[in-house]
């Protein structure tokens, strides 16, 4: 049994795999699996896997099942004793498994370990180094945007890991669960951190773990597809997992935000992808609703333990977020191809 087994998603993706593989190939920690689930890529992705990275399984599916959908087929095959979601657009830094394997036995409470990601072609510039929740049940990417520095060369407890580069115990997701399929794309590493912090499973931050990547390489070129999932699956996440009693005392701000997501998404040209998004939310309400009564069920912590797990400093970043948005030029509609 390896100790990692890597899920590489891929859809379209050849542009980005040999970057990705062989980085993969040159990890100072060998003790792993990689899987490349192929998400019905029409460019030769799979084939090209085969010939060239014949130690990769590859996992050919016949459609799009989307980024929930095609790690749990690969979670499936999966057997190792850490699971790891990679995305096809990265590259991994030779000691990334390496830093990984040694937080994993320094923080033997860690459900979760989040991976430190910088943009790919800016490589002193932080993406994510995991994500906040706030008590409006909005998640703040950490370090977005900032220079990498001090403050993020320490482990710390996080939230959660950003599914681009994180690292699960099986343990973990044996007891809690997977993905939700329902998700297809966007926030499903939200909903699964979530769950997790529920049911008393924390996650840290790895400033060693480092991971390139080319933030939102493909998920740009359908502006609206984005739109529509993050904001109906914002929702999902909302309904699953905040406990009533935060339900209710976030309500204000949590209308608040919606009123500064609609006016943001307007602004970039996408306000019928937001409102579709809001009322396929709505109509999901009972699935929800029966979800939610699992998640409850499974909660080990108190609302008082997952406030304190709460960011409160968030508002003034999200409104100013809405104030600089521009209007696009052009969406593409609603039905275009979607990445995982």
């Amino acid at each position: 049994m390896p100790y990692f087994s890597i899920i590489v998603i891929n859809w379209n993706g050849l542009h980005f795999l040999e970057t990705c593989l062989t980085a993969l190939e040159r990890q100072s920690f060998r003790d792993f699996e990689t899987i490349l689930v192929d998400n019905g890529s029409s460019d030769g992705s799979a084939e090209y896997v085969r010939a060239h990275f014949p130690q990769v399984k590859v996992l050919a599916l016949l459609d799009n099942l989307g980024f929930s959908g095609g790690n749990i087929a690969g979670w499936e095959q999966a057997r190792g004793e850490w699971i790891v979601l990679l995305n096809n657009d990265t590259e991994a830094h030779p000691g990334w498994l390496e830093a990984l394997a040694h937080a994993a036995r320094e923080f033997p409470a860690a459900g979760s370990l989040a991976s430190k990601m910088l943009l790919f072609g800016e490589r002193d510039r932080i993406d994510n180094c995991g994500f906040a929740l706030t008590p409006a049940g909005v998640t703040i990417d950490l370090g977005r945007g900032e220079r990498d520095g001090v403050p993020w060369q320490a482990a710390r407890p996080v939230f959660g890991a950003c599914g681009g580069a994180a690292a699960y115990r099986r343990s973990l997701l044996e007891e809690i669960g997977f993905l939700d399929p329902d998700f297809f794309m966007t926030y499903e590493d939200v909903d699964l951190s979530f769950r997790a912090q529920l049911a008393g499973h924390g996650c840290m931050f790895v400033p060693e773990a480092i991971v390139y990547h080319h933030y939102r390489a493909t998920m740009t070129n359908y502006p609206a597809r984005q739109a529509f999932y993050s904001q109906r699956n914002i929702e999902f996440v909302y309904i699953k997992n905040l406990p009533l009693g935060m339900l209710l005392t976030s309500l204000p701000q949590r209308m608040l935000y919606e009123v500064g997501a609609a006016v943001y998404f307007f602004r970039q040209g996408a306000g019928r992808a937001f409102a579709k998004a809001k009322f396929a939310a709505l109509c999901s309400l009972p699935i929800l609703l029966g979800k939610r009564k699992v998640v409850q069920a499974r909660r080990k912590i108190s609302s008082a333990q997952l406030r304190a797990l709460t960011d409160h400093a968030w508002l003034g970043a999200r409104m100013r977020k809405v104030f600089a948005a521009r209007r696009r030029t052009a969406q593409p509609a609603l039905s275009s191809p979607t990445h995982q």
